[in-house]
């Protein structure tokens, strides 16, 4: 594979291996290539002559301003990994969406007598997106897979709705880590229009993140996993392993002619959980980049007692879930207006096993959409608060969010692509939690294209959390030869907060590609993080 040989001539990572910065003359051939494939196209194509040249331009730009911003601002860390294949996979998808209107096999025009803006039409039977997994991570190897999803419209009497729909993931990375994930969801399939979702996912994480608990109370010292800093310890620092089997099935009933809904279901989690496997990222790396044998901040509070010795290497729990929904939304992908409120009681009692590890965690979430422009400018919010009301949370499932509609691959936080953008994934875990999300869309462009209905949509967004009960941390046991002050601090939770905006480039209402930028507002919760999903977080 000469290509991931010669990766340091093309780019260059920092110490984690999350943050990109293209090579200057790469940089440069790249720009050339891109021209000259531009205008070998448009000698063969004169109609998308400027349509290309303006992608051209813009995807020339765009990695101009990447590198620029990088070198000139010291990037930080971009999360998920960002590598030079998952930027051409995404650069690909989008000029897919460029090619002219010649060489497809039909557009909008051909439908007479309606304005670009309004062209679309009804779905019906099935509808198939799909997108590479691609990426590239120093530590963790090269990631390879593909992720899908299906929507079966019927005869088109319920579209945007679909009749179901079925989502998979399948990826895998070269050092071990991997994604295995079927979710499926359907409104009408049952009687009595009972709404089933199910979910079965296998996942295998070489490096989940791990900062401690209670939010600021614990100190994030980037400077430990930054291999070019003199108090560098391991860029696996804030690092472990973790393996989680989860099987969920959820049923929702309508309750009269309200818009309200009763809710059951039932979960079954296997999580395992181990230090890094140091020996097995470092197969095949140079002498100066392996991974030094040292103990990470899991290592040590495991050490410590911190983290109890019956729940350190992780355990299984069976779930029972109930509550109440409240949904008026107008349009479930990307709603312009009503609310979505739900109160979600989930225990894992005794009585199913769970003797050692019985809980119940209540969750309670409130979501609003306004209309500011029929169509086209939307206000969202979102508001939540998630808490133990009874047992004992082992450390490894208090991250884990509690909704009604788990399709998100990784449903951890607060901190990460899901709950708080630009922070850490997993910076803030305490006890009890509250959050918000804050954001406009904009819904600036609809295309139809290849009997498909295509729209873009820009959205700036704001997001916030805060610890509102803390866990209790037992510092007696920590050696006196530890700096305390490397991992604990006397101060508070306190209030974490993050800003940025976010590209969706979405086919037929339901397929939702999602491009995310945030900047933690603090420092102690990293600097910066991109993150590449589907759909909208709420």
């Amino acid at each position: 594979m000469p290509l991931l040989q010669a990766r340091w001539k093309i780019y260059k990572v920092t110490p984690d291996g999350n943050a990109l910065y293209l090579n200057k003359d790469f940089q440069l051939q790249l720009n050339y290539y891109l021209t000259s494939i531009t205008e070998k196209l448009a000698l063969v194509s004169k109609p998308g002559l400027f349509r290309l040249l303006n992608f051209s331009a813009w995807l020339s730009a765009g990695i101009n301003l990447l590198i620029t911003f990088g070198q000139k601002f010291n990037l930080p860390k971009m999360k998920p990994a960002f590598s030079f294949y998952k930027l051409t996979a995404i650069s690909l998808f989008i000029l897919i969406l460029a090619i002219p209107s010649r060489l497809t096999a039909q557009t909008a025009d051909s439908i007479p007598n309606q304005p670009e803006n309004d062209k679309k039409e009804i779905k019906t039977g099935l509808n198939f997106g799909a997108l590479p997994a691609v990426a590239f991570d120093a530590d963790l190897g090269f990631q390879y897979g593909l992720l899908g999803n299906l929507f079966q419209y019927g005869d088109g009497s319920t579209y945007p709705d679909y009749r179901w729909s079925l989502y998979g993931e399948w990826s895998r990375t070269t050092r071990g880590s991997g994604v295995n994930q079927l979710f499926f969801d359907s409104k009408y399939l049952l009687p009595h229009q009972i709404r089933i979702t199910a979910d079965f996912s296998f996942l295998t994480e070489g490096a989940l993140n791990f900062y401690g608990f209670n939010g600021y109370e614990s100190v994030y010292n980037p400077a430990f996993e930054d291999d070019s800093d003199p108090d560098y310890i391991s860029r696996m620092f804030y690092r472990h392993e973790r393996k989680l089997t989860r099987i969920t099935t959820d049923f929702q009933g309508k309750i009269n002619d309200l818009p309200l809904r009763w809710l059951a279901g039932y979960g079954y989690f296997n999580v395992a959980i181990a230090p890094v496997d140091i020996d097995k990222l470092n197969k095949g790396k140079d002498e100066e980049d392996k991974l030094p044998e040292v103990d990470g901040l899991y290592d040590k509070y495991v050490n410590w007692g911190i983290i109890p010795e019956k729940e350190a290497d992780g355990g299984t729990h069976h779930f029972i879930k109930t509550g109440l929904v409240y949904d008026t939304r107008d349009n479930e992908p990307n709603p312009q207006k009503g609310l979505w409120s739900e109160v979600v009681l989930m225990t894992a009692p005794r009585f199913l096993g769970n003797s050692e590890t019985a809980y119940t965690k209540l969750a309670i979430t409130h979501r609003q959409y306004f209309t500011l422009k029929q169509d086209v400018l939307t206000f969202a919010y979102r508001i939540g608060w998630q808490g133990t009301i009874d047992g004992h949370t082992p450390f490894y499932m208090q991250p884990y969010m509690v909704n009604t509609f788990t399709r998100t691959t990784k449903n951890d936080g607060l901190g990460g692509s899901r709950s708080l953008r630009g922070i850490l994934r997993n910076r803030i875990v305490g006890e009890d939690f509250a959050y918000g999300n804050f954001e406009f869309r904009w819904k600036f462009r609809k295309v139809y294209r290849w009997k498909q209905n295509f729209y873009y949509s820009l959205n700036l967004f704001t997001d916030m959390g805060t610890i509102t009960r803390k866990m209790d941390v037992n510092l007696d046991s920590v050696p006196e030869g530890e700096n305390y002050a490397d991992y604990f601090t006397n101060k508070s939770p306190g209030l974490h907060s993050s800003y940025g905006a976010g590209l969706r480039i979405a086919m037929n209402q339901n397929f939702i590609l999602a491009f995310d930028y945030g900047f933690a507002g603090d420092k102690r919760d990293g600097n910066s993080g991109l993150y590449i999903n589907l759909g909208f977080m709420f």
